[in-house]
């Protein structure tokens, strides 16, 4: 009890001296505070002094306690309110197969992944593609489209830069168009803008206007864009030459800072630094590195030894052994169809419906998936690629037996006999004896061999002889794809986010440099893609779609067989990474400003 006496009687004696006397004006001297404080020192040390030791420790005791239970306060409403947000700092190194060439929008297409990664990185356009599949503002601040869908208006925003410092204006927009429209740039972006007048209003405003209505003709308005001051003064023979190509400038998230080459002069390490004024923001990640590999091996030769952490573009059965500690593989399905596409002209034999239907119903297209991609694929059965399907597609449970059967069952219904001599299907029509006999051609790569020989596999159990033609692809795309010379061809169409499949199947597109490569023709087909380009709401064209698609089904101009998985694996520390449609793998780019590695803690009101 004496103890607790003395403890009261210290902070007695401290408050009779706490509060210093203030003078008339409410404020008190420098000397006055020193004196005052001079004065309680010496008074806490007299008080102290005179204290046992018992009732010293219970004075530290109560100041130890106080102290700690103001801090654990502290951190408590800290915790409430205060929440994480990403930091402005960090960096991640990324490993790509091959080299820049053309780090330039208006030729990356035709170029290296290398080229497309870094032209998605530094360049920026009118609008930006999202991972969900939508369109937002980029370097334009808004756009109107006219009532009769030819007219594209364009307003920019304020306080736009190229990484050079240079405002952005309309003459800046309206030169990249005009350069992807020249033939002598040679750009694969030329058919995309064929025919587009381009009408300045001012520095800010400028109107695109479309020879005829193309509903999916906003998505042109990604197109990266050229500083005109930088490029105006070369000729179509420079342009493709000039070392802008290898030292971009742009207006993207990250500018090129750094870069190292080899011996030889060829790129090998990129250094990019975040936008301070990129359009949308300063991105979260301040640096990233970017290092070219020739080929899969050496580029994960690399990532064992740490040199590099994110890796893409990798075959399906070594991502499964690349699994570590620190590590995930993100995967996203890609808007490509790969299936055998049925040449009439070529193979007659293919004007018979019931043929197609067998060939369809017999491939065993989960075994070819489990095969060949890993598991890292999507079975599909359709021209309009996953993402944009309304309904989802049925899951296949039948066994391969089961669906022999019913293929068997589909030929004799259509007159077919099976020849037990020659181990064949065959027809008689008029005095001619039909073989279910025919080649298959596809390209000289391992998924695409590995998949020709499980569906020849499937097709002679069915019943057929199937003679498989492997090319060189530069060879496949030039003397057998371009001339149609081909019975029945196993590939794949990349489906752009328009969402065109005009170009994959109207009848007018079966010659090069069409894209029909099943020469298919249904006029009700072809009246539902001219009327589907006309529509700008995107839940009619879905369904419109989804309408053609049917059309599809019931033809059976091709075996749709799958739609591989895009793999990328990078470390656990990397967040906010979204792959949701994909149609290329540089996309994985399209929110880069929102990842992020590290974190800040701020009060929550401010973290917007």
């Amino acid at each position: 009890m004496h103890s607790y006496i003395g403890v009261a009687l210290i902070m007695e004696e401290l408050n009779q001296d706490f509060y210093p006397k203030f003078d008339n004006t409410n404020s008190f001297s420098n000397k006055k505070s020193k004196r005052w404080l001079g004065r309680l020192d010496s008074r806490l040390k007299k008080i102290l002094s005179n204290l046992s030791i018992v009732e010293s420790f219970i004075f530290y005791l109560f100041v130890v306690l106080f102290a700690f239970s103001g801090l654990f306060m502290f951190f408590q409403l800290n915790n409430v309110f205060m929440t994480e947000v990403p930091a402005k700092r960090g960096s991640i190194t990324e490993g790509v197969i091959g080299y820049p060439r053309a780090i330039n929008p208006l030729l990356a297409s035709d170029s290296s992944e290398a080229d497309k990664d870094l032209v998605l990185l530094v360049y920026s356009g009118l609008l930006k593609a999202t991972p969900e599949g939508d369109l937002i503002s980029d370097l334009a601040e808004s756009y109107k489209i006219s009532k009769d869908g030819l007219t594209y208006s364009f307003k920019l925003k304020d306080d736009i830069y190229f990484h050079d410092g240079v405002a952005i204006k309309t003459a800046d927009v309206k030169f990249t168009i005009e350069k992807a429209q020249d033939p002598l740039t040679k750009s694969s972006e030329r058919i995309n803008w064929d025919g587009v007048q381009v009408k300045i209003l001012n520095d800010k405003e400028l109107d695109l206007v479309l020879p005829q209505a193309y509903a999916p003709f906003l998505e042109n308005a990604t197109l990266g864009i050229l500083p005109k001051h930088l490029w105006e003064n070369l000729d179509a023979n420079q342009f493709a030459l000039s070392p802008l190509n290898l030292e971009p400038i742009g207006s993207g998230p990250y500018k090129v800072e750094n870069i190292r080459r080899d011996r030889d002069g060829l790129p090998i390490y990129y250094s990019l630094g975040s936008f301070k004024k990129y359009a949308l923001g300063q991105p979260n990640i301040k640096d990233i590195y970017l290092k070219f590999f020739l080929n899969e091996e050496n580029l994960i030769l690399a990532f064992e030894d740490g040199q590099i952490e994110n890796i893409n573009s990798i075959s399906p059965g070594k991502a499964l052994s690349l699994k570590k500690d620190g590590f995930e593989i993100k995967r996203a399905t890609l808007s490509r169809i790969f299936g055998v596409f049925f040449n009439q002209s070529q193979a007659p034999i293919f004007t018979n419906k019931e043929v197609r239907k067998a060939l369809e119903m017999s491939v065993d297209k989960n075994a070819l998936i489990a095969k060949v991609l890993a598991g890292y694929g999507k079975p599909v059965s359709s021209p309009v690629p996953i993402q944009y399907q309304l309904v989802k597609e049925k899951e296949d449970t039948q066994s391969i037996e089961e669906r022999l059967s019913e293929a068997r069952l589909i030929l004799q219904n259509g007159g077919w006999k099976f020849d037990d001599d020659k181990k064949l299907w065959t027809k008689k029509v008029k005095d001619e004896e039909l073989e279910l006999s025919f080649s298959i051609s596809t390209a000289d790569t391992p998924d695409l061999k590995a998949a020709a020989q499980i569906i020849k596999d499937n097709w002679e159990s069915l019943g057929a002889k199937v003679d498989v033609k492997v090319f060189d692809l530069s060879d496949l795309k030039q003397n057998i794809i371009r001339p149609r010379k081909y019975e029945a061809l196993l590939f794949g169409t990349v489906i752009g986010r328009d969402l065109d499949l005009y170009p994959f199947w109207h009848s007018s597109q079966r010659n090069d440099p069409g894209l029909n490569i099943a020469l298919y023709v249904n006029k009700e087909a072809d009246k539902v893609l001219e009327g589907i380009r006309q529509l700008t709401d995107k839940t009619l064209r879905l369904q419109k779609y989804a309408e053609f698609g049917k059309m599809i089904e019931e033809d059976t101009p091709a075996v749709f067989i799958y739609s591989p998985e895009f793999i990328y694996l990078v470390p656990n520390r990397i967040k906010d990474i979204k792959l949701d449609f994909l149609t290329t793998s540089s996309e994985r780019f399209l929110n880069i400003e929102d990842w992020y590695v590290e974190t800040d803690k701020v009060w929550k009101i401010f973290a917007n």
